[in-house]
């Protein structure tokens, strides 16, 4: 694996972020009407406009699309002119954060503007991810997220990890609902509906500076003071699914053991998964105070592709705010958290 980089040579922080409501059904929207309120209002908290952008980075899955490039139409929502240097990647947005942040890093540009956006309901989302899965010996199962999401929660169950009432209360407190709600009807044993994100569509934006640019553009960055991604091997076959050492690896070389964080935005689909990010990143150490997804996280609101970036966004946007000084936020993308990655965002010293 290579070593990742943890920016000494240039300060870069988070400056702005935005993200559209999260709809089940958004048909009859298209990409750029979706994007381009979210791009207007995250350029506008950071007083720039589009040209004044020196990189620009989109997250976004063509199978959700349903057409090939279809990121190229949504690029109509950021201006064809003036000419723009821009990147794509097929994963969630948190990783074309990364993309941008190691431009910045390399002095090429001194901004960007990174936004991510996923239509959920265009298919059916279970059946449309298990053409992420190895071709070869899992796919031809046609074993869809929420069944391998239901196989790791059984096997935290099955290792006394968690239980029963602590996956309810995950579900109901990040849906701001009550411990009496009831986690719903099961959908694939033992996960219930409480313990399953829900389908929606929608998108987000952020906006990196580097240095003195963030300073100028407001009052308060979040810098970004490490930034890593890992992954795990593609065959769950050999993983221990009640353990996450790509988070807790990609968490190391970020710094976020190196001093307590006080929140935590875990991108964690389902409940019995942030039972295993929680552990990864020590979050449930005796004595800690860590606000775990007050956001709600994706359990909340699920934009496929976004919804990592998201969690970047309103871990920053909290530092932005004053709340915290040093919090965390994770993503992942693929079957039953196959690849992670963990930032660690602080407040001015």
């Amino acid at each position: 694996m290579s070593e990742p980089v943890r920016g000494p040579a240039r300060e870069v922080a988070i400056v702005a972020f935005a993200q559209s409501a999260h709809v089940p059904d958004s048909t009859g929207t298209s990409e750029v009407e979706m994007l381009m309120p979210v791009l207007h209002d995250v350029l506008a908290q950071a007083d720039l406009k589009a040209r004044d952008i020196g990189f620009t980075c989109s997250g976004s899955s063509d199978y959700l699309a349903g057409r090939a490039f279809s990121f190229t139409m949504a690029l109509d929502g950021v201006g064809a002119w003036p000419p723009i240097s821009e990147s794509h990647v097929e994963m969630d947005g948190a990783w074309a954060l990364y993309e941008a942040w190691v431009k910045i890093l390399t002095g090429e540009a001194d901004t960007a503007l990174v936004y991510a956006y996923g239509t959920s309901s265009s298919g059916d989302l279970r059946e449309v991810l298990t053409r992420q899965l190895d071709p070869y010996c899992l796919a031809p199962l046609w074993p869809d997220s929420v069944a391998l999401a239901a196989l790791q929660a059984q096997a935290l169950l099955d290792a006394g990890l968690t239980d029963a009432r602590e996956l309810a209360a995950i579900g109901a407190r990040s849906r701001g609902r009550g411990p009496d709600d009831g986690p719903g009807r099961q959908v694939v044993g033992p996960l219930r509906t409480g313990d399953c994100p829900p389908v929606v569509d929608g998108a987000a934006a952020v906006v990196l500076a580097a240095g003195d640019t963030a300073r100028r553009l407001t009052d308060r960055p979040a810098w970004i003071r490490g930034l890593d991604h890992r992954i795990e091997t593609h065959a769950l076959g050999v993983r221990d699914l009640t353990d996450s050492p790509s988070t807790r690896l990609a968490a190391e070389r970020a710094g976020a053991f190196d001093a307590p964080v006080e929140l935590a935005e875990l991108h964690a689909p389902f409940t019995s998964q942030e039972v295993v990010l929680r552990r990864a990143l020590r979050l449930d150490a005796p004595g800690g105070t860590v606000r775990v997804n007050p956001s709600g996280g994706a359990l909340a609101a699920n934009p496929m592709m976004a919804a990592g970036l998201i969690r970047l966004g309103a871990a920053a946007a909290a530092v932005q705010r004053g709340e915290v000084d040093r919090a965390l936020a994770h993503a992942t993308s693929g079957p039953c958290l196959q690849q992670n990655l963990v930032a660690v965002l602080e407040g001015e010293r």
